[in-house]
């Protein structure tokens, strides 16, 4: 098997990362590949397989190519091909929350994992407001479009999502920092915590 010049994929995806938003950019891919492959070790994955999936698992994102394609494109530019290739894409394709999917593959399962769970715990926090913000969004409004909403609309449901065991203790773990910080949030903002879970 041809050996993967993972350097200068990566650096191909830092220039792609680049056009994303502070939630998205490459520092959320690098957190997504170390989760990934600490995961992978445990569950006795193909490393290769599961660092290429977590390299390109947001390429296709609308918001950093329109038009979509691009992680085959690499793929091929990098010589990875047949089954590993589709393997590959399956888990690219499938990982998305919004699509609702779930990969075929270990692999891709565990990308999934680790994607999820960046989006817990104390940077998950941050990226939740960071992504608001660029979207214009308030931080707080009772029974409105707000970013504390999407804690209740998404993320406190992502622990239960998990595919594997160990993700989801780390996902549990996460998620209960996060309600703690949201009932400090109220306290301060003199709302009850009811407020937020009836947004």
């Amino acid at each position: 098997m041809r050996e993967i010049d993972f350097a200068n994929l990566q650096k191909d995806v830092q220039t792609l990362m680049d056009r994303a938003d502070a939630a998205h950019d490459f520092s959320h891919v690098g957190r997504v590949v170390r989760m990934s492959l600490a995961l992978a070790g445990e569950l006795g994955a193909d490393p290769d397989t599961v660092r290429l999936i977590a390299l390109l698992h947001d390429v296709d994102d609308r918001k950093v190519d329109p038009e979509g394609g691009r992680a085959a494109r690499l793929l091929e530019k990098y010589g990875v091909g047949g089954a590993q290739a589709e393997v590959v894409l399956d888990g690219v394709e499938n990982i998305s929350f919004s699509k609702g999917k779930v990969p075929h593959s270990t692999e891709g399962k565990i990308v999934q994992d680790a994607d999820r769970l960046d989006a817990l715990g104390a940077i998950g926090i941050a990226r939740a407001f960071s992504y608001g913000g660029s979207k214009g969004r308030k931080i707080y409004v009772p029974d409105g479009e707000c970013s504390v909403k999407h804690f209740y609309d998404k993320l406190f449901k992502l622990a239960d999502m998990m595919n594997f065991q160990s993700s989801k203790a780390i996902a549990r773990e996460r998620t209960e920092f996060m309600k703690d910080y949201l009932r400090h949030f109220f306290e301060e903002a003199c709302f009850s915590p009811q407020d937020g879970a009836n947004t």
